[in-house]
């Protein structure tokens, strides 16, 4: 049946969007949903800063977008453009109109690259790299090894990011891979972040600091980086002062591992579902219900949400039951009865082998999983949990919508 009106249309073929529409069809499973994303492969990117730590196989963080959808599910491949929300249409990128009765957004985040001067040039090749693409995390690992002295630099932006840990992560598995071969007496690793704290939950910045003190990290806060000039090997950072002045400073490094600034993607940004209060473009919906504020047969999940938590796979686990909840509710003519609490976690790898699992909720309070132990602790059990764990849970069980 080749009509282009759908019951449930899904935006987004990644963890928030596959998740959703699999738990929808295991609560109804004659409802008629569609899921829009053009990607033939899906990644698993939380292992991308083990990839860059020279501890997992990139060829594993992949698989065929295929073998990931709901078997119910029909899969439309395209980009989502225009939105008509009014009209309950969205025009793909090939110029196709789809209608929907209700409606889920789950498109992730935009990797904002071109918004740091000169970084598309230089990335992959003089010392300059990021987990943040499948392309060049293996080369981050390439950097590390290859690094017998001089400074490494690990870059955090003044946005929101996919897995706020993630910069520091990196940080920690680079620092400890140099104090096995006896070299962080030769290398100044500095964290050069916008941000202006290590952390926002105390009770795990307090680790994280002691763990700065062991591997000698030198931190600056407050400070942006803007521009990279790769032929001299030297970052530009806007360093804003007590007294909220910006200077500009200047950094040579001989391995400048960056994470870039992100954002919503540009067709929401431009779109009526887009919170036009927030600089970021993010979908605007009940932090809570997760069902637009002004839309209410759509709802949003995930990066691309205008919730106030950290953008981390965790979270889309806690939201898309309540998200399917609420929305079978709506369907249903009745009141919205789920909440959603701003759970999210990093798992922070502190070393190899040593991982923190910090778990909190919307007022940065902790919300852990596991009563008996402290948390707060690097733990080698966490770590196995990282890299073995939660891949095959994702694989297995999250995309498939029972987990």
């Amino acid at each position: 049946m080749n009509h282009t009106k759908y019951q449930v249309l899904v935006l987004g073929g990644g963890n928030a969007g596959i998740s959703a529409a699999a738990q929808l069809l295991i609560a109804r499973p004659d409802l008629e949903v569609a899921i829009l994303e053009p990607s033939e492969t899906h990644y698993y990117q939380p292992a991308w800063t083990l990839v860059g730590g020279g501890d997992f196989d990139i060829k594993k963080t992949a698989r065929p977008q295929a073998e990931c959808m709901p078997e119910k599910a029909k899969w439309i491949k395209g980009r989502a453009k225009t939105f008509l929300p009014e009209e309950n249409a969205v025009i793909t990128d090939a110029g196709e109109r789809l209608e929907y009765e209700y409606l889920i957004v789950a498109l992730g985040i935009q990797i904002d690259w071109h918004k740091i001067k000169g970084l598309e040039e230089s990335i992959g090749k003089n010392g300059v790299s990021s987990n943040y693409s499948y392309k060049y995390a293996p080369y981050t690992f390439e950097c590390v090894r290859q690094l017998k002295g001089g400074t490494a630099i690990f870059t955090n932006p003044n946005t929101p990011i996919k897995c706020g840990g993630a910069p520091q992560k990196i940080m920690y598995l680079a620092s400890d891979y140099f104090r096995k071969n006896g070299l962080l007496n030769k290398i100044e690793v500095n964290f050069c972040s916008a941000g202006g704290v290590i952390f926002g939950v105390k009770k795990y910045a307090d680790t994280l600091n002691k763990v700065i003190e062991r591997y000698g990290i030198k931190t600056n806060f407050k400070e942006n980086l803007v521009e990279i000039r790769g032929d001299e090997k030297i970052a530009v950072f806007d360093r804003t002062n007590p007294d909220g002045n910006i200077e500009k400073v200047e950094r040579s490094y001989d391995f400048l591992h960056v994470t870039p600034p992100q954002s919503a993607p540009d067709c929401i940004k431009e779109s009526p579902l887009a919170d036009k209060s927030n600089a970021f473009g993010w979908v605007d919906v009940d932090k809570h219900t997760l069902q637009h504020n002004r839309f209410p047969n759509v709802f949003s999940l995930g990066d691309v949400s205008s919730t106030p938590n950290a953008k981390t796979g965790a979270a889309v686990r806690k939201q898309a039951p309540v998200l399917v909840q609420n929305l079978l509710k709506v369907m249903d003519n009745q009141a919205l009865d789920q909440s959603y609490n701003g759970y999210g976690s990093c798992p922070l790898v502190t070393g190899y082998g040593k991982l923190v699992l910090a778990e909190f909720d919307y007022n940065n309070e902790p919300a852990e999983s596991f009563a008996l132990i402290d948390q707060s602790k690097e733990r080698y059990s966490m770590y196995l949990l990282k890299k073995y764990g939660l891949p095959f849970l994702y694989w297995n069980k999250i995309l498939k919508g029972t987990a």
